[in-house]
């Protein structure tokens, strides 16, 4: 199972130089002028996990398979995309069809490289981007609703299930305030129904301020700001240089370990990228070992045991019997799936497992 995020802001904030970065590949067009971006660009990239390589050591596989994420470059969005000016209608089909938002956002000051509103103000730029998606949430929404109260009138049991969490969403964003901020606490249910709307604003954001090189360590006073507007909201924030990462890209590991040493950084943005993104949306790994190959699983936290087998195999989830299942930290101290089993810490779980981060699962199943 892999997840998909797309990468928004406004026109030269730097999300195709983060791209580039990310996929490690030039796929998309970085240039100083809106719109370089015209077709959503899509890169996958490996996500790094030092347990894997540890249970590799330990199982002695020949080869080491990390689980992989998604980032789509998605054509910079302006004022008045809720309406179709720019490129809108496009940035908000492809919005549709990520599941989390990285929202990068401007905070360095380069006179060579121009800001489409003229200043440099990264909340305000936030507010602009929040805006456009709420307006054409609420334009779809308002459209849509009045067919499911009328559905609701003549007792039809669907539109009584879905109505409320209508309601509910439409009073947010009539008040200014993304469909989001339902998402704390929600039952599983209404969850469902929720994402069934398919709503702009009710994906998760993680806002990503883009510094100066000379700052990526520190941040400075608007990634500072950036930081208290999204704690307002619940959401996290990364600070990162994208200049930085596109010349970290460019190194093998030796060299990135060094070059990220001189500027005082402890790891590369895409570490800090994806463990917010992990964060952001609820997902854990698991893994799989043997002397063929040891790999890493992505599952949203709260998955079971038959569907985590699932994401290696359909056939083992329809088919599952039980998973033999050894914590991360049994399997590593005690050196592996025999030490384990001989120390009794090797678990034979069933249908009801809820799978947890480092598992290192063997799945029982029937064809």
């Amino acid at each position: 199972m892999g997840f998909k995020c797309g990468i928004v802001g406004l026109p030269n904030v730097g999300k195709s130089t983060l791209f580039n970065a990310l996929t490690k590949t030039a796929a998309a067009q970085a240039a100083n002028y809106p719109f370089c971006t015209i077709e959503p660009n899509t890169g996958e990239v490996a996500v790094p996990d030092p347990r894997l390589a540890q249970i590799a050591q330990i199982a002695r596989s020949k080869e080491i398979v990390p689980t992989r994420i998604s980032f789509v470059d998605i054509a910079g969005l302006v004022r008045g995309a809720s309406k179709g000016e720019g490129l809108g209608n496009q940035f908000l089909a492809n919005i549709r069809e990520v599941d989390a938002i990285v929202h990068v956002l401007r905070c360095f000051e380069d006179d060579d490289v121009t800001h489409v509103e003229g200043r440099i103000d990264p909340v305000a730029d936030a507010e602009t981007v929040e805006t456009e998606l709420m307006l054409s949430d609420l334009e779809s929404l308002e459209r849509r609703i009045a067919g499911v109260r009328k559905k609701a009138t003549g007792k039809d049991k669907e539109a009584l299930t879905v109505l409320p969490m209508m309601e509910q969403a439409l009073a947010l964003l009539q008040d200014s305030k993304p469909v989001r901020l339902l998402l704390d606490g929600i039952a599983a249910e209404d969850l469902a129904i929720l994402k069934g709307l398919n709503l702009l604003t009710s994906k998760p954001v993680l806002y990503v301020c883009n510094v100066a090189e000379d700052e990526a360590a520190t941040g400075n006073a608007h990634a500072e700001a950036v930081a208290a507007m999204a704690a307002e909201q619940g959401a996290s924030t990364v600070t990162i240089s994208a200049a930085i990462e596109a010349e970290i890209a460019q190194l093998d590991a030796d060299e990135a370990r060094e070059f990220l040493d001189t500027l005082g950084l402890e790891e590369a943005g895409l570490d800090r990228l994806i463990r917010e993104g992990y964060d952001l949306l609820d997902l854990i790994t698991f893994f799989t070992a043997g002397p063929k190959e040891s790999r890493a699983w992505t599952v949203r936290k709260g998955s079971r045991a038959p569907q985590a087998a699932g994401e290696i195999h359909t056939d083992f989830e329809k088919g599952f019997i039980r998973a033999q299942t050894i914590a991360f930290d049994d399997y590593v101290g005690l050196g592996g799936e025999n030490a384990a089993k001989e120390a009794g810490k090797a678990r034979d779980e069933g249908k009801d497992y809820v799978v947890q981060d480092g598992d290192v699962m063997l799945f029982k199943f029937n064809v």
